[in-house]
C-alpha cells in the first residue's frame, strides 16, 4: 500500500474516532448541582470518563496492530491509546488502552515470526500479527504514518526506529512526558512485571528508567485495580526540583493521585516530631565544593548510620528497653496495699511481642490503674483525697517507666552529633526552634543520614503513623542507604517496589551504594527482579561516546551506556580566557538561543558560587535565566543555571559546563562530570581555562591501536 493510500486510510479512521467520542462527550450531558450523595458520585464518575474522552479525542491512539487470533479468518484491527475507547453501543472497542493485555504485542513484536501470544487473564492467545503501524496524531490532527512491520512488506523494523528517532529529535520543555507511543520491548518487560516483587533496574543516563517507573504505576493500578489504590502507592525522588519535573507524567496517563515527596520529607512525616534538619545548602556544599576529600567520604558517619548494623545495634538498645521497662520496686497505691514488679512484668509480657513499645507501656499503666481502682473499692475510691493521692502514686510509678520518642530515644543511645548547623523544616519546627532559642538552648539538628534511624525507632516505640504501601518508587535509588530501603520495607505488608537508579551516577558515594546486590540482599531471592537498560535515547551518538570515556575504566559492573544510533554536532570543547569567562558563557548562550530547536538550555557550573557570578552576568547582559540552588529549587524551563550536583534527574536540549578544568574535576569527580554531561540532549560544550581535567582528554589512536 503506498504511503499516500496509508495517510487517507488513517485520516478517515481518525475522524469516526473522534465524531464517535464528540458523540460520546455530548451524550454525558450537564453537570448535577444538586445535593443527593449518589447522584454526586454517579456526577463525579462522568465527569471522569468526559474529562477522560476529550483528552482522548485531541490525541486517541499512537499505534496499530492488525492481529488474527487462532481460530478467527480475519484480522482484526487494533488503534492503541493512552485510555481505553469504547463504542457508545459498548458492542466493541474504538481504542484499547496500552496497559491491556493485547497491547504488549505492540510493544514486543519487532518483526520476524508474526506468529506470537500473549498472556490474557483466561490464559496464553495464540495468534499472528499482519500490520503494526504508529500514528502520530497531535491536537486531534493526523501527522505521520509509518509501518515497521507490515505482511509481505521489509522486515526488520527500521521505520519504526525511525519513527522512534522523530520523537527523540524532539525539544524538550520543563516537564518529563509520557512515553506510550514509543516504549521498547525492554521497557515493556518492566512494565509489566508483576506486582509483588521488588524491581531494580540499573539504567545509563537516558534509558527512560524514571519514566518506565511511572508508566509502572499506571501499569499496576490498571491491572490489579482490586488490590491496589493510587492513595496508597508514593514516589520517592530526589529533590522537590525533580519532582516537579517528573509531575506531568502521571496526569497525563490518568493517574495523578499518587503521592509524592522526598525521602526527607517522607521520613519526617512518619517521624511526627518537630525537628530541624541541617541545612541542605550546608550539605551539598560540604560534599561537592571541596570541603571533603575522597577519603573522608568513605568514612563518612552516612556510611556507618545507612548500615543494617547501625538498625541492629538500635534493635539491641530497643530489645534493652523493653526488658528494662518495668522498674524493680512494686507499685503502693497506698499503704496497705502492693502490686510486684513481677505481675507488673508479666503483664508487660503478655502484650503482643510485635506491638509498639510504647503502646503496650500505655496499656499496662491503664492495667494498673484499673489494678488500683478495683483494690481501693468504689467507697474510698468516691473519697476525692483517697482518690488524689492514689493518682499521684501512680503518676510517680508511671514516670519510672521510660516515656520515649524517636528523637529522645536516638539522643539518649548517643548516636545523635549535633554541630548546631541546620534550618526548621517546617512552620511547627521553626516555632519549636524559636522557643528553644528564647529559653537559652539550642534546638537539636539531625542529619538526613539520622532520618532512617528515626523512621525505625518510631515504629518500634510508637507504631506506624499511616496505612501500609501498596507499591512505592524509589528513584535514583543507587543514593540510598540499605538502611533507607529497609525502613521503607517495614512500611509494606506485601513486597512491592520498584526500585531505580544508575550506579555511574552514583554521586553521593558517602552516604550511597557501590553494588546494587548491596540492597537487593535486602529480600528474598524470589521476591526481586532485576533489569539492566544500557540503551540510552536521551542523547546523540557523540555525547554518550563522550560521557562514556568519561568512566572509562572505572568499572562497577555495569555496562557503558549504548546510543541509539542519532547523530548530532560534536562535542566541543573550547579553551577561555579566565574561569569562569562569563562573557564567553554569554556568548554561547545568547547564540544558542536563537536556534529554534535548543528550547531548553543549561549552564552547569561546579560550584554554588560559581552558578551565581554566572547568572548575574547574564541578567546584566539582558539574558533571562533561571538559578537554581539547593534551597530554592524550581526548574521553569528556558536558560537554567544549577551546580552540576543539582542537575541529576534532568535534560536539556544544550548544556554548557564552564569550569571543565583539572583543579575543578578530579579522577575522583569522574561520576559528577558525567552526570553533567549527560544531562544534554542535542548539544554539549565544555570550557576551561588553564588545563582541562585529564577526564576529557581525547584518546591517543596510536594508544588505542597498540592496546588492541
Amino acid at each position: 500500500m503506498s504511503e499516500d493510500k496509508r495517510f487517507r486510510e488513517e485520516t478517515v479512521k481518525l475522524e469516526h474516532t473522534k465524531t464517535s467520542i464528540r458523540e460520546q462527550i455530548a451524550g454525558i450531558g450537564p453537570r448535577y448541582t444538586g445535593n443527593d450523595y449518589t447522584e454526586q458520585t454517579l456526577d463525579a464518575i462522568r465527569q471522569e470518563r468526559k474529562l477522560r474522552l476529550t483528552t482522548s479525542e485531541k490525541e486517541p491512539y499512537f499505534g496499530r496492530l492488525d492481529f488474527r487470533e487462532e481460530g478467527k479468518s480475519e484480522p482484526l484491527p487494533l488503534y492503541i491509546g493512552k485510555s481505553g475507547v469504547g463504542e457508545e453501543n459498548g458492542h466493541r472497542l474504538l481504542v484499547v488502552d496500552w496497559r491491556a493485555p493485547v497491547s504488549s504485542l505492540f510493544y514486543a513484536f519487532s518483526g520476524g515470526n508474526p506468529e506470537v501470544a500473549y498472556d490474557s487473564p483466561e490464559g496464553a492467545v495464540s495468534g499472528t500479527v499482519h500490520l503494526k503501524r504508529n500514528l502520530l496524531v497531535r491536537e486531534g490532527e493526523l501527522q505521520r504514518v509509518v509501518d515497521s512491520y507490515a505482511e509481505g512488506g521489509e522486515q526488520g523494523g527500521s521505520a519504526g526506529d525511525e519513527f522512534l528517532l522523530h520523537k527523540l529529535g524532539e525539544s524538550k520543555d520543563n516537564k518529563l512526558r509520557d512515553i506510550v507511543s514509543t516504549i521498547q520491548q525492554e521497557q515493556d518487560a518492566i512494565i509489566r512485571t508483576e506486582k509483588n516483587k521488588a524491581v531494580f533496574i540499573q539504567g545509563v543516563a537516558g534509558s527512560g528508567k524514571t519514566t518506565v517507573a511511572l508508566h509502572r504505576l499506571a501499569y499496576l493500578l490498571y491491572r490489579y485495580q482490586d488490590r491496589v489504590r493510587a492513595d496508597r502507592m508514593m514516589i520517592l525522588a530526589p529533590s522537590q526540583m525533580f519532582l516537579n519535573y517528573i509531575s506531568g507524567v502521571l496526569p497525563e496517563l490518568g493517574v495523578g493521585d499518587i503521592g509524592q515527596q522526598t525521602f526527607e520529607d517522607w521520613a519526617l512525616e512518619q517521624i511526627g516530631e518537630d525537628l530541624r534538619l541541617r541545612d541542605p545548602a550546608e550539605e551539598l556544599a560540604r560534599w561537592f565544593e571541596g570541603d571533603a576529600s575522597a577519603g573522608s567520604r568513605a568514612d563518612a558517619p552516612a556510611k556507618r548510620k545507612g548500615s543494617l548494623a547501625f538498625l541492629a545495634e538500635i534493635d539491641e538498645a530497643i530489645e534493652e528497653l523493653a526488658r528494662t521497662m518495668v522498674p524493680e520496686e512494686p507499685f503502693t497505691p497506698d499503704d496497705r496495699r502492693m502490686l510486684t514488679a513481677e505481675q507488673v512484668r508479666a503483664w508487660f509480657a503478655e502484650e503482643n511481642p510485635l506491638d509498639p513499645i510504647m503502646k503496650k507501656r500505655e496499656r499496662v499503666l491503664n492495667r494498673i490503674k484499673r489494678w488500683m481502682e478495683i483494690e481501693l473499692g468504689k467507697a474510698k475510691w468516691s473519697d476525692a483525697e483517697v482518690r488524689k493521692k492514689a493518682n499521684a502514686r501512680w503518676k510517680a510509678y508511671a514516670g519510672k517507666l521510660p516515656l520515649h520518642t524517636a528523637s529522645s530515644f536516638y539522643k539518649a543511645g548517643g548516636w545523635h552529633t549535633d554541630d548546631g548547623r541546620g534550618e526548621a523544616r517546617g512552620a511547627k519546627q521553626a516555632g519549636a526552634a524559636s522557643k528553644a532559642k528564647s529559653k537559652g538552648k539550642a534546638a537539636a539538628v539531625f542529619a538526613r543520614e539520622d532520618l532512617a534511624a528515626l523512621v525505625h525507632i518510631h515504629l518500634k516505640l510508637l507504631g506506624p503513623a499511616a496505612p501500609a504501601y501498596d507499591h512505592i518508587v524509589i528513584d535514583e535509588a543507587q543514593d540510598y542507604s540499605p538502611a533507607q530501603l529497609q525502613v521503607l520495607r517495614q512500611h509494606q505488608r506485601i513486597t512491592s517496589m520498584t526500585v531505580l537508579g544508575d550506579l555511574q551516577q552514583g554521586i553521593h558515594d558517602y552516604a550511597g551504594i557501590t553494588d546494587w546486590e548491596e540492597l537487593r540482599r535486602l529480600f528474598p531471592g524470589e521476591e526481586t527482579s532485576y533489569y539492566e537498560l544500557d540503551r540510552s535515547y536521551r542523547s546523540t551518538l557523540e555525547i554518550i561516546e563522550f560521557a562514556n570515556r568519561i568512566l572509562k575504566g572505572m568499572g562497577g559492573g555495569v555496562k557503558p551506556a549504548r546510543p541509539v544510533f542519532r547523530s548530532g554536532q560534536p562535542v566541543e570543547v573550547e579553551r577561555t580566557a579566565q574561569a569562569p569567562d562569563t562573557a564567553a558563557i554569554a556568548a554561547i548562550v545568547e547564540g544558542w538561543r536563537q536556534e529554534p530547536e535548543l528550547q531548553s538550555i543549561a549552564v552547569l557550573g561546579r560550584t554554588a558560587a560559581a552558578c551565581a557570578r554566572i547568572y548575574s552576568e547574564l541578567t546584566a547582559r539582558g539574558i533571562r535565566s533561571s538559578l537554581l540552588e539547593a534551597k530554592h529549587q524550581n526548574y521553569e524551563g528556558g536558560i537554567t543555571v544549577a551546580p552540576v550536583y543539582l542537575s541529576k534527574g534532568l535534560e536539556f536540549d544544550a548544556v554548557l559546563i564552564p569550569d571543565a578544568d583539572a583543579a575543578d574535576y578530579k579522577p575522583e569527580d569522574a561520576k559528577l562530570l558525567y552526570v553533567g554531561c549527560t544531562r544534554a540532549l542535542h548539544r554539549l560544550k565544555l570550557l576551561y581555562a588553564h588545563s582541562p581535567t585529564p577526564l576529557i582528554a581525547q584518546p591517543d589512536p596510536e594508544s588505542e591501536e597498540a592496546a588492541r
